[in-house]
């Protein structure tokens, strides 16, 4: 991302990292005299620290005052190389032992208990996804001519989301080849699933696309199969209510924005689909794509079994988030299903009361 190739020395780090911490449970502006109270460093050397900081991007002035507050940039920073591990309290660490408890045949009541212990434990909004058996189905394929060498693959999924590829082939397309690769894909491919597209049903469109247009076929069945595979399924939010708790909602533009997020649903489907399998995702701000939820944060992991996604636990909230406890506690939920899944030893909820950062 822009900027974050210019190292930043460990005082500013430091400061950053106060900066956020202390922004985030006030949310209030912070300044360089409250911070001197507990670090190792001059009001006036923090202040003109903060000044570089906001200068790179990572603060910025609310408005008139003393104090900074981060920046998406700033939190980025943090999430990536700042952050800490939350510690679970004892508490937190026996409701999740006891979600452990639960009959892996009830997959769907494990994962919305799951996301109503995540919002019991960060106190924002939380989305489940549930994956249906097989993945997505794509029930209709257009195709659109571009150039003389690309033209759009438009595919509609069973869960009424448009999935669209573009695809450059070193050989020229012509409109009537395209019309043709419609209607086959469309005959042979459409309300399929994977197990359905086999080697005969591949080498049977082959044949009536004929020489001239046979090349389409391979990069188009790869595809359908990474489609096919993503998410596809429901995704529903729990606890709305509480980003009436946050200030940053008190816009109603806003709160009307990010409602209408939840509502249309198929934007953050097409954000889970397409994110890495194996890890939290984290987006801040504009990184999550959709517009109207510019000023929030969206964090999730998928649930796999096999190499099937079959659920996800995700929070949204403000982008003044307190990160560690969400990314923690969305991971270990998520990881821990998937061991429950796959038949492994779940570990025990770790960490002390008392030990949280």
């Amino acid at each position: 991302m822009d900027g974050f190739n210019i190292e930043i020395s460990e005082r500013k780090k430091l400061i950053l990292e106060a900066v956020v911490n202390e922004h985030v449970a006030t949310g209030e502006p912070v300044g360089s005299k409250l911070l001197a109270k507990y670090m190792p460093y001059s009001s006036a050397t923090i202040r003109n620290e903060m000044a570089e900081l906001e200068a790179l991007g990572y603060l910025e002035h609310p408005y008139e005052s003393a104090g900074r507050v981060p920046t998406k940039k700033g939190y980025r920073y943090f999430v990536d190389s700042l952050m800490s591990s939350y510690r679970m309290t004892v508490g937190e660490s026996q409701e999740l032992n006891r979600l452990s408890k639960m009959k892996l045949t009830e997959i769907d009541k494990i994962i919305d208990s799951a996301a109503s212990l995540a919002g019991a434990i960060t106190n924002y909004t939380t989305l489940t996804f549930k994956g249906k058996p097989g993945g997505a189905v794509i029930t209709n394929f257009k195709v659109m001519k571009m150039s003389a060498h690309r033209f759009l693959l438009i595919m509609v999924t069973s869960a009424d989301v448009a999935k669209t590829k573009h695809i450059t082939v070193d050989f020229e397309v012509t409109s009537g080849m395209l019309k043709r690769l419609e209607f086959v894909l469309n005959r042979h491919l459409a309300g399929k699933n994977i197990e359905e597209i086999t080697v005969p049903v591949i080498l049977q469109m082959e044949e009536i696309m004929g020489e001239d247009g046979k090349q389409l076929i391979s990069p188009i069945i790869k595809i359908v199969y990474e489609i096919t595979n993503e998410l596809g399924g429901d995704l529903n939010f729990d606890g709305v209510n509480r980003l009436l708790q946050y200030p940053e909602y008190n816009d109603l533009e806003k709160l009307r924005g990010v409602l209408g997020a939840l509502e249309h649903k198929s934007d953050l489907i097409d954000i889970v689909s397409q994110s890495p399998k194996d890890e939290v995702n984290v987006f801040i701000g504009q990184e999550n794509r959709v517009e109207t939820m510019s000023d929030s944060t969206l964090v999730f992991r998928t649930i796999t079994r096999g190499d099937k996604v079959v659920g996800a636990i995700g929070v949204i909230g403000p982008c003044r988030m307190d990160y560690a406890k969400v990314v923690t506690t969305v991971d270990m939920l998520s990881r821990n299903i998937q061991q429950m899944l796959s038949g492994g030893e779940l570990p025990e909820g770790r960490n002390t009361e008392g030990d949280n950062k």
